[in-house]
């Protein structure tokens, strides 16, 4: 084995993916940022969202807060359902990035209080609409060219991008809360710092190779053999490379041959197709009813519903919680994600997260923190608060073990080439529908469940989400080909027939070039 085939094999297919999903940053990003730049009271002040004796006003802060967090979610949705029939090429993440960087430009030179907040609901929607795109168009892209024995590790890097973004958008909004706490740059520098990761995608972007399996699926392949050979660092010419193409191809062709002339109705309804569909949708809904959307975009309002009273104590236990979740998802995915397998590490997930839902539930009920009056300082939090925040940092962990990062892996792993964009376009949907909705609810809840909010994500975890994720078929160490074979669109030995027939093809067409 040469050392282009050990240890470094793959190193071209995580460089793709580290390329790839800095536009992931900018979901996680966006998505944390936005509760932070509402929290802060120079925002308040300067929107007219506080009383007129400096107390905020509730009402009026639960609304702009669920505007401008969810308005990004409503354009996602938009965008992911726009992505579907262009997904897989490099050159749509370059058009939906520069439509996002339109939207972030929109929200940072934003300032006038009387038409301040529109410029920033209209930033927002747009810059949804490219995210919402991306987030549609990269785990497929990352799925592709990504071996399968490597598969769920790569793809999961999907969920440490969206924790590492969350995570610098925490630190940015406390590092501006209390050093350019007074002024237009407590939302101007937030909202500017999406330009980074954004540019750093698309100068990536040029350094990166097209999906193999999307130039099989239109007729380019000689360049899917030549992208493909490259990412594995392999020859052309090699035995895993031509088995791997032929696998490859054999699948694109029984698709082609079942389903000529694919529509929406075919692609949702064929052969072994409507139970991906469904399973994809549902995992979605689940994951953004789990409870830590509500946590990761309010992170300030719900630590400050704890008892972490005061812009600095709920923004820097804010920036903890996203330190833990950085830190609790990359262990999982390079230690874990392909030991455990899908479903137990979903199943463990989903009950350990319940479990810390309904006993801080509990200490919120018997341990209420103490009302903080306009004016008075900012106490440190009391040992419940404390206990509390430390349940929410091991919720993350379990979070981060299983309904974090596999959602996306599972689903990229269920869906043929054929229908992979419509699958992938449709989860994402899902994901962005309910994230608005979840978004948008959540400020009203935390105001009026008060501790009622955790016993009910609690409930959802464990009879909801651990249920499910013992329904599920197990997907780790199986190809993408596989797939097919396991929801019933075909059978196994037809399966393996096909690939013995398209390796002979290929031998027979590589043996014409040679003599030629």
């Amino acid at each position: 084995m040469s050392p282009a085939q050990g240890r470094f094999r793959n190193i071209r297919v995580y460089w793709l993916a580290f390329v790839v999903y800095w536009g992931i940053i900018l979901f996680g990003y966006d998505t944390g940022i936005a509760g932070g730049v509402v929290s802060q009271p120079y925002f308040q002040r300067h929107f007219g969202l506080a009383n007129a004796d400096g107390s905020l006003n509730i009402k009026r802060s639960n609304e702009v807060s669920s505007n401008v967090v969810s308005v990004l979610q409503g354009g996602a949705f938009f965008g992911a359902l726009g992505s579907a029939p262009v997904s897989g090429k490099t050159s749509t993440l370059l058009a939906f990035s520069t439509i996002f960087i339109v939207g972030a430009v929109l929200t940072t030179i934003a300032n006038d209080p009387s038409n301040g907040l529109p410029l920033i609901y209209a930033g927002r929607v747009i810059s949804g609409f490219g995210i919402g795109a991306i987030s549609a168009v990269a785990p497929a892209y990352v799925s592709e060219c990504s071996p399968k024995d490597v598969r769920g590790r790569i793809t999961g890097l999907f969920q440490i991008m969206v924790a590492t973004g969350v995570m610098i958008s925490y630190f940015i909004n406390y590092g501006v809360g209390l050093h350019l706490k007074d002024s237009p740059n407590v939302w101007r520098v937030p909202f500017g710092f999406q330009l980074v990761p954004a540019g750093i995608m698309l100068i990536g972007l040029l350094t990166v190779k097209e999906s193999p399996r999307w130039l099989a699926s239109v007729g380019r392949s000689q360049e899917a053999l030549d992208n493909l050979a490259y990412m594995r660092r392999d020859s052309t010419t090699s035995d895993a490379i031509l088995h791997e193409i032929a696998e490859i191809e054999a699948a694109i062709e029984e698709e082609r041959i079942a389903r000529t002339g694919l529509g929406w109705k075919e692609a949702f309804f064929g052969k072994g197709n409507f139970i991906r569909f469904a399973i994809a949708f549902v995992i979605f809904t689940l994951q953004q009813w789990a409870g830590q959307n509500s946590v990761g975009y309010y992170a300030p309002q719900i630590f400050a519903s704890i008892g972490y009273s005061g812009t600095k104590n709920s923004l820097l236990a804010s920036g903890i919680y996203g330190v833990v979740k950085v830190v609790a998802t990359a262990i999982f995915i390079f230690g874990f994600v392909e030991t455990l397998g899908r479903k137990l590490s979903l199943f463990i997930s989903a009950i350990g997260m319940g479990t810390l839902f309904f006993i801080i539930g509990a200490i919120l009920k018997t341990h209420p923190p103490p009302i903080i009056a306009v004016g008075q300082t900012p106490p440190s939090p009391p040992p419940a608060s404390k206990a509390m925040a430390a349940m929410l940092y091991i919720y993350v962990c379990f979070y981060s073990m299983g309904w974090g990062p596999l959602p996306w892996v599972y689903v990229s792993d269920i869906f043929p080439t054929r229908t992979r964009h419509y699958g992938l376009a449709l989860a994402s949907a899902s994901q962005w529908l309910w994230n608005f909705v979840v978004s948008k609810v959540t400020p009203m809840m935390i105001t009026d469940l008060k501790y009622k909010i955790f016993f009910q994500f609690g409930t959802i975890n464990i009879v909801g989400m651990g249920i499910f994720s013992l329904l599920i078929p197990e997907t780790k160490g199986r190809s993408l080909e596989d797939m097919d074979v396991i929801f019933g669109s075909i059978s196994a030995e037809e399966r393996q027939a096909n690939i013995m027939k398209q390796e002979k093809s290929s031998f027979l067409h590589y043996l014409v070039r040679r003599e030629f």
